[in-house]
């Protein structure tokens, strides 16, 4: 029998399309067959359904987040996790899966703790959209995953309305947006977190005072990674400045500034 992945037809959007693509990387649902339909009798006929059939009971693999009483987030179905937003059905197909997916495509074991920081990171690709301004927003950002996604859906005066040859877009869309921030943070963010790691754990050696950090082999994207492992190896005296040489073998010394989005240093 035909293993078979239900979700709502018409007007498709990144959440649940995402959360397919998500599937589909999983050895049993590799082959799965997508039945976009709201039909409660299809549905039941699907192995599991995804932002449609107003349940969420991972016991019968049933996602969905629009019936009234939902308002799960991450840290109400996992305590130890932070995040508060309120899941989307990306979100909870990445909650229950996330782990298995990411051992899936990078090889990593699931219970290694690289690939926990990589589920950690991954968080941010799958949650629902927040506004992110109180009032009326100064602009608007109209090339997002799911503006793009958005985008691949028929226009209003479109003579066809059939969305199937655009949800097949947009599922390769976001499975190679997704694919192409994995390969970065595999390959790229982790390997920096890794030397940033072993340079706050040096810096005595640097200078007594533990707020000089040195990148001997040369410098890495450190901000993001500094500020994430000082809070981890509860780092008491602030690191002040990064020690590194340029490309041309000349050493530069650099501010920390006093957090992520300012230009003001510590």
């Amino acid at each position: 029998l035909k293993i078979k992945i239900g979700t709502h037809n018409g007007t498709f959007h990144c959440d649940e399309v995402l959360a397919c693509f998500f599937l589909r990387q999983l050895p049993e649902y590799k082959n799965a067959e997508i039945v976009r339909t709201r039909d409660p009798a299809k549905l039941a006929e699907c192995d599991i359904v995804v932002d449609v059939g107003g349940k969420f009971d991972p016991k019968t693999h049933r996602y969905d987040h629009h019936q009234r009483t939902f308002s799960e987030s991450y840290h109400s179905l996992c305590p130890e996790k932070p995040w508060v937003t309120k899941l989307s059905s990306a979100g909870l197909v990445y909650l229950h899966f996330g782990r298995r997916l990411l051992s899936q495509l990078t090889q990593l074991k699931e219970d290694d703790q690289q690939l926990e920081v990589l589920y950690d990171k991954e968080v941010d690709a799958v949650d629902n959209g927040i506004s992110q301004s109180e009032g009326e927003a100064r602009y608007s950002v109209s090339t997002t995953l799911s503006s793009r996604v958005g985008y691949l859906n028929p226009r209003w005066n479109s003579k066809s309305q059939d969305t199937e040859e655009g949800f097949k877009k947009a599922l390769a869309l976001v499975g190679e947006e997704f694919l192409d921030r994995l390969d970065f943070y595999k390959s790229s963010w982790l390997p920096a977190r890794a030397v940033v790691q072993e340079a706050v754990k040096q810096r005595h050696k640097v200078d007594p005072s533990g707020e000089v950090m040195m990148f001997s082999q040369g410098g890495c994207p450190w901000k993001e990674h500094l500020f994430a492992l000082e809070k981890e190896l509860q780092v008491e005296t602030p690191i002040k400045f990064i020690l590194y040489p340029d490309q041309n073998g000349h050493w530069r010394i650099q501010c920390v500034p006093a957090g992520l989005n300012t230009f003001q240093n510590r």
